[in-house]
């Protein structure tokens, strides 16, 4: 990972209101990198840094990819797999059940399969984000699946 990371930002809507007070929080720092997000999320997210930090923001680089219900969050497990997110900070509702949750339980898996940083709450984003590791470069490693891809498919 470089020091300019690729960050991926969703919210459940319940959490919406949290993760931009988080990203009003944190402007500053989430500026200098490259945003990514589902869409409604990256509305309010693109919403919350140009109304309060308009002039300030103006090299302010986001993604914004289709609702997560959508396909958004497809999308994003993509961009995980084909090594385009650094960071995966969802701020998840654990008490609503949610039409999509099989796309956000895939969108999880994947973080996990391919070793992305995953903050699923305000307080792990809080740790990620003061990590001396997120603003400089760090190698992030990943498991060789090689002996799974090359498995025997049929038992003879």
């Amino acid at each position: 990972m470089k020091n300019r990371k690729r960050i991926a930002l969703v919210a459940h809507d319940s959490m919406k209101a949290d993760l931009a007070e988080w990203v009003d929080w944190n402007w500053e720092i989430l500026v200098k990198h490259h945003i990514i997000c589902t869409g409604t999320t990256g509305k309010m997210v693109e919403k919350t840094i140009l109304a309060h930090h308009g002039h300030d923001a103006d090299n302010f680089d986001i993604t914004l990819l289709k609702s997560g219900p959508l396909g958004g969050d497809q999308q994003l497990g993509a961009k995980i797999s084909q090594n385009e997110i650094d960071l995966l900070i969802f701020f998840w509702d654990p008490m609503t059940a949610q039409p999509h949750d099989v796309d956000v339980k895939a969108l999880m898996r994947l973080a996990s399969v391919y070793n992305i940083p995953m903050a699923i709450n305000r307080s792990t984003a809080d740790f990620l984000i003061s990590s001396p590791f997120f603003e400089g470069d760090y190698n992030r490693t990943t498991r060789d699946y090689t002996a799974y891809i090359e498995r025997p498919l049929h038992k003879k």
